[in-house]
């Protein structure tokens, strides 16, 4: 910008006799003999001066004037009309001064300079606060002026400052941003002229940084002591925006001030509303050929500017031309300047090395000695470098290959150690692995569980966690992990295995296969994609999907499955853990019993075998606590829990209830004996139609709570009797009438409690069930100590 303006004036001083020279060769000898005293860089200074000015006059849009008075116009500002961009752009050139001047368009406000990088200058009114010698305000000569702009113009914060002059001064700064406003200000006093600092550093002059983007601009200011005592050298105050640099305070300010009503203040403009990144998937993106888009700091919109090695208008088509290093400066030393497009090159002669540049190395004459040198050093530099090289990538690949050795015995001796040799045995001895277990690799359940990522766990519990795992045939399945490292007892789990294989019924969760190349041995099951029958029964958003007549047939349907295992296996299992979390539910709300974690393996000569007690409390069995002896029966206690939870839908265990109430087994017991019923079961569920069913169950769990195990009914028969209750309620003429004898029956009598030994009062009841299930956690406690099951 300064040059060009050096270029112009010396345009102003030549004769226009020179001028008249439309060859550009032939103006240099003009320029000679109407002055001796311009020497030959003057002159080329001229020449690059016309180029520069030639450039600039291609500005504007063709055809478009492009000055008014002194200041150059370019696209995207105009002055006449169809030379702009859009109205915003448009610059109010008023000729009826003896100078034109440039306003911007709307504001009657002078712009004084106007560049291409998001900037402008205009001149802006300094404010003013002024009285008389009595300390009267003179309103002639005080103002408090407003700026008001509108987009794409907003006020500079980083090339202005707010300042105010006096000695009895304050004043105040107001902004507005959009919706937001902003305050500020500065304070000065003094008290004689001999105490200002030549600095505006407080006294008598003080400077404020002010925010970017404001649209809104204005100044109040007032005075302390109406400048009563300092009068003779300070009447009035002064504040104002101004551009930094364009005015330096001292202590004859005071007396400038008073002949200066404008002073020039910096606009930030923008060529559109948007950040660079949407502006470009724009039809009206600004930025022509060979030019890039600039986000200004802190500031909204975007602005163009032409690439490195390229000058001109960068918003009008080829606009931006590249600039001739070669011609305009010649940057290099010696040998030849080659320009490219945007950029430059210089070729030092033959024999010569170096950049070649002036500002680098320049060109030397070069030893062909040290030319050999180089070359060795360079052949033994990279000599080593090969070397390094194939030590590194040799070394990485023993380090590597001893790892992934070491990784696959670890594999295989965890292999063996979970039985996989026995395992795989008996599945050859059985007929074929595919179609009974499959025996899985760490890897394949790794990639299906996405290594095992948090967002794929289904469920954890005291034993392990439940993941969900996508095969390679994009088969989805339930991996479970367990926690617990106990000594491995090969031959009993290969045993479960193969048995748990074999199980094939509808309402049992399918074992698919198993891992044991890891610590613990991994097992993958069918995946059920309905959750637990434990959260559509206590989950209130969930409730109202099971109706009584499907809790009846999830019942039933989850008695078969235990029955089948207890009766209709190779060798009896025992499940030893039934409760809602391990019945889950498919897509059509078919009952699956799963989580066999716990079950164990009943020999066909054996009755009952002895084990640690394992088991949930609420659901465990009294009997099968007190003597550790496990049977089918510990399985029947625990559904008959079930049973009482899908007929009151209240959780087995619960120390939020009253202590009475804690033990929902022994509280529902306690209940039909006393002819309670009714005051317990689920209201939702309870309709005149199905009253006698709820009924015939709740004296189907009563029989299944008793604390002596003989007296308990088999899975085989609660099955058998679920099922036909089932029957009976799709077929409401089959059901029998019952008289007052079979109520009584039904809900339970005071004889009841003699002949189960038990005791339903309010406090003994409490007593027990906390003095039971105190003693369970105890006992549980010292017995996870231990290994094995």
């Amino acid at each position: 910008m300064a040059l060009s303006h050096n270029k112009r004036t010396w345009v102003l001083v030549l004769s226009s006799s020179c001028l008249e020279y439309e060859p550009l060769q032939k103006l240099k000898p003009c320029l000679a003999a109407q002055t001796n005293v311009i020497d030959e860089i003057i002159l080329q200074l001229f020449l690059v001066g016309l180029v520069v000015l030639a450039a600039a006059e291609a500005q504007a849009l063709p055809g478009c004037p492009n000055q008014c008075g002194n200041l150059s116009i370019p696209f995207p500002f105009g002055i006449a009309k169809g030379c702009y961009l859009r109205d915003e752009f448009f610059i109010d050139c008023n000729e009826t001064n003896q100078t034109p001047t440039p306003y911007l368009n709307g504001t009657g406000i002078p712009i004084s300079n106007l560049s291409l990088n998001g900037e402008l200058q205009i001149m802006q009114f300094v404010a003013r606060d002024c009285y008389d010698q009595d300390g009267s305000l003179d309103t002639k000569l005080s103002n408090s002026p407003r700026l008001q702009l509108f987009p794409p113009y907003t006020i500079s914060g980083t090339k202005n400052k707010f300042i105010a002059v006096g000695c009895d001064t304050y004043a105040i700064f107001k902004g507005v941003r959009g919706k937001e406003k902003y305050i500020t200000g500065c304070m000065t006093l003094c008290e004689s002229l001999g105490s200002i600092s030549e600095s505006c550093s407080g006294i008598g002059c003080c400077q404020t940084s002010i925010p970017s983007g404001l649209q809104v601009r204005t100044v109040t200011m007032s005075s302390y002591y109406n400048h009563t005592f300092i009068w003779d050298f300070n009447p009035c105050s002064y504040s104002f925006i101004v551009e930094e640099g364009q005015f330096t305070f001292s202590s004859k300010s005071f007396q400038e001030l008073k002949s200066i009503s404008r002073l020039p203040m910096v606009l930030n403009w923008a060529i559109g509303d948007e950040p660079c990144d949407a502006a470009q998937h724009r039809q009206d993106y600004a930025c022509k050929g060979n030019s890039t888009c600039v986000n200004p700091h802190n500031l909204s919109g975007y602005f163009c500017e032409c690439l490195p090695g390229y000058e001109g208008n960068p918003y009008l088509p080829d606009g931006c031309q590249d600039t001739d290093e070669c011609q305009i400066s010649n940057p290099c030393s010696a040998g030849a300047c080659v320009n490219v497009l945007g950029n430059y090159s210089c070729v030092c002669p033959k024999g010569f090395k170096g950049d070649g540049m002036k500002a680098g190395t320049g060109c030397s004459k070069d030893n062909p000695s040290n030319l050999f040198k180089g070359i060795r050093l360079l052949t033994i530099s990279l000599a080593t470098t090969v070397a390094l090289l194939v030590l590194l990538v040799g070394s990485s690949w023993t380090y590597w290959g001893k790892k992934k050795r070491r990784f696959i015995k670890l594999k295989e001796k965890y292999f063996q150690e979970n039985g996989g040799l026995l395992l795989q045995q008996q599945l050859a001895s059985r007929g074929g692995s595919v179609e009974t277990t499959k025996i899985f690799t760490a890897e394949e359940l790794e990639k299906a569980t996405n290594n095992y990522h948090e967002s794929r766990v289904l469920g954890e519990g005291g034993y392990g966690t439940v993941y969900k795992g996508i095969l390679e045939d994009d088969k989805v399945v339930a991996i479970k992990k367990s926690k617990i490292c106990a000594p491995a007892q090969n031959e009993q789990f290969v045993n479960e295995v193969i048995v748990l294989s074999q199980i094939n019924h509808r309402n049992v969760v399918r074992l698919l296969g198993c891992c044991l190349e890891t610590p613990m041995p991994l097992l993958v099951y069918e995946f059920i994609i309905n959750g637990t029958l434990s959260e559509h029964i206590h989950n209130k958003c969930r409730e109202s999907l099971l109706s009584w007549e499907l809790r009846l047939k999830i019942a039933a349907e989850t008695a078969g499955a235990l029955a089948y295992l207890h009766s209709s296996t190779s060798m009896p299992i025992i499940h030893r853990d039934v409760k809602t979390t391990n019945v889950l539910l498919d897509e059509n709300y078919i009952a699956k019993v799963s989580d066999f974690g716990a079950s164990r393996l009943i020999p066909l000569d054996q009755a009952q075998i002895t084990t640690l007690v394992q088991g949930t409390l609420g659901y465990l069995d009294p009997e099968y606590f007190h003597t550790n002896h496990l049977t089918e029966k510990s399985d029947v206690y625990s559904f008959g829990v079930v049973l009482v939870e899908l007929l009151t839908s209240k959780v087995a265990l619960s120390f939020a209830r009253p202590e009475a109430e804690r033990n929902l087994a022994s509280f529902f017991v306690c209940s039909v004996e006393e002819g309670r019923l009714n005051q317990i079961l689920d209201e939702d569920i309870v309709n005149e139609g199905n009253i006698e069913t709820l009924k015939e169950v709740a004296d189907l769990a009563n029989r299944c709570l008793r604390v002596k195990r003989e007296e308990r009914p088999t899975m085989k028969h609660v099955a058998m009797e679920l099922e036909g209750m089932r029957i009976m309620a799709k077929h409401p003429w089959g059901k029998a009438n019952f008289g007052p004898e079979d109520t009584e029956y039904l809900l339970g009598s005071a004889s009841m409690a003699s002949v189960r030994g038990d005791n339903c009062s309010s406090t003994s009841t409490t007593t027990d069930a906390t003095t039971v299930y105190d003693s369970i956690r105890i006992e549980i406690e010292m017995l996870m100590r231990h290994n094995g099951r």
